[in-house]
């Protein structure tokens, strides 16, 4: 039943797939960008007709054993699918759902794309509804994934607006600041930006003991809404 799930998944990505959409897309991602190019509002259509129809036989168990397959060997759009899929099932998350997303990355989460819809529509699900605490995501800065561990910053920027507070924030991501990947150091300083808006001092204090050994991404992130002589305090010392 999956697999045939799967075949309708993966006929209709070919049958909506865009080229002129996929050589748009593709200067956003370092590799070429590995998708179709569907028009959004033509995925969330068929998205939601998806998720009404298969209402009474999928589960949560059943959705993330069709992820499992979807991962393996699907791409772009498909893999969006696969996450839509899991955010309809959030009132069902647990720490077991938490455990089994994070082998995705093994699996098939391997651009920022992918990652931050992850984040944004699943990940801070779990910890906007309280389904499990925030250490959990801390296991993740050791991933040998630069996309698993750039997921834990752009989970944490979706809880700004659920009261996200430095006191919280900087001890989950202090781990990370000598990170080498990009993705990770971008991640941080939109999280970092972000927090500035609302604690500037507390995020320039921050900076200002790490802005000498960090990669420079997360500086120029955290300060990018800065006045421009006032973010030279933030320069690295020669």
């Amino acid at each position: 039943m999956l697999e045939e799930k799967y075949n309708q998944i993966r006929n209709f990505c070919i049958t909506n797939s865009d080229q002129n959409s996929i050589d748009k897309y593709s200067k956003y991602f370092k590799d070429g960008f590995d998708g179709y190019g569907i028009d959004r509002k033509v995925f969330e259509d068929q998205k939601d007709f998806w998720i009404k129809t298969w209402k009474d036989e999928m589960t949560i168990e059943k959705y993330l054993d069709l992820s499992d397959i979807i991962l393996e060997k699907g791409k772009g759009e498909e893999i969006s699918f696969a996450i839509c899929f899991l955010k309809s099932e959030s009132a069902n998350f647990t720490e077991v759902t938490f455990n089994r997303i994070s082998k995705w990355f093994d699996l098939g989460i391997d651009n920022w794309a992918t990652t931050d819809v992850l984040c944004m529509l699943v990940l801070s699900s779990f910890f906007i509804d309280k389904r499990i605490e925030l250490s959990n995501l801390k296991e993740w800065n050791t991933s040998n994934s630069e996309w698993q561990r750039r997921a834990v910053p752009v989970t944490l920027v979706e809880l700004i607006k659920n009261d996200l507070s430095p006191e919280v924030a900087i001890p989950i991501i202090e781990p990370l600041m000598l990170d080498k990947s990009q993705y990770v150091q971008k991640g941080i300083g939109t999280l970092l930006r972000g927090l500035w808006k609302i604690y500037p001092y507390e995020i320039e204090e921050f900076l200002l003991k790490w802005k000498d050994n960090c990669g420079r991404l997360i500086v120029q992130y955290t300060t990018e809404k800065m006045d421009k002589d006032y973010r030279k305090k933030f320069r690295k010392a020669k």
